[in-house]
């Protein structure tokens, strides 16, 4: 895929699929830093900052991770230059890393991920924002892939409102419309495969219904030098989100 079709097909859907964009020594050397975050560090992070399906006893059920660039490895993988490149080519502007991010479907739990869209939380305009998603393992609808709303990010952002999902404390209020399901499409992904997509895209993923596959992925999520964030409008969605946190973590 050129950068044209790249980004055509981006503005086009909302999301664009691209296979393997790391050679195999660099996506060895994230896995390998990933296994060593998980061992070393994940068990002194607060609650705040890796998520669990069960609790931190249970160290196979972590689902989530968040704020990973507090980690030397992961601070400098911010400015990776394939990443970056991607993310600039579609945005068409210069742009930053605003977070980096772990998640993890454990097999046969019935963690779902409610419909959202990321920049309900971002709370950017103009909405110049994405987020990369690389799959670490083989991920397709049995283990919970990914599904977007195809178009969704043309027609602005949907009502969210609270959900029982810790992680992703805010997810749209009404989705399941004719149009939703009309558009929804499944991807799949080999390990070093990534989507990449629009910060108003709708998207969501059912739970891993298989009985020994994890679900693992590694994204970090781009903005582009033209956003303003909403200040008041962050506040309380941090405010919200922070509640949401402290009622359903367990420690």
């Amino acid at each position: 895929m050129t950068d044209q079709e790249l980004k055509a097909t981006y503005v086009r859907d909302g999301f664009v699929i691209v296979r393997q964009p790391l050679k195999a020594a660099d996506f060895a050397e994230l896995t390998s830093n990933l296994d060593r975050y998980i061992r070393d560090i994940v068990p002194g992070l607060p609650p705040s900052d890796a998520f669990y399906h069960v609790d931190r006893s249970k160290p196979e059920s972590l689902k989530q991770m968040q704020r990973m660039e507090q980690d030397a490895f992961f601070d400098k993988y911010r400015f990776n230059p394939v990443w970056k490149k991607l993310a600039e080519t579609i945005l068409g502007e210069e742009a930053h890393v605003s977070g980096v991010e772990w998640f993890n479907k454990p097999p046969e739990t019935d963690h779902i991920t409610p419909a959202h869209q990321d920049n309900y939380y971002f709370c950017l305009n103009p909405p110049q924002v994405l987020t990369i998603w690389m799959a670490l393992d083989r991920v397709d609808e049995a283990n919970g892939c990914l599904r977007y709303v195809k178009g969704s990010h043309l027609r602005g952002i949907r009502p969210h409102g609270r959900t029982q999902t810790l992680g992703f404390s805010q997810g749209i209020v009404d989705y399941g419309t004719d149009e939703d399901l009309a558009n929804e499409v499944t991807t799949s992904l080999q390990p070093g495969d990534i989507t990449i997509h629009h910060g108003n895209t709708i998207h969501r993923a059912d739970a891993n219904q298989t009985a020994n596959r994890q679900r693992r992925s590694f994204a970090m999520v781009f903005q582009g030098v033209s956003c303003v964030r909403d200040e008041v409008a962050f506040a309380r969605y941090k405010a919200s989100s922070k509640a949401h946190e402290e009622r359903l973590v367990k420690t």
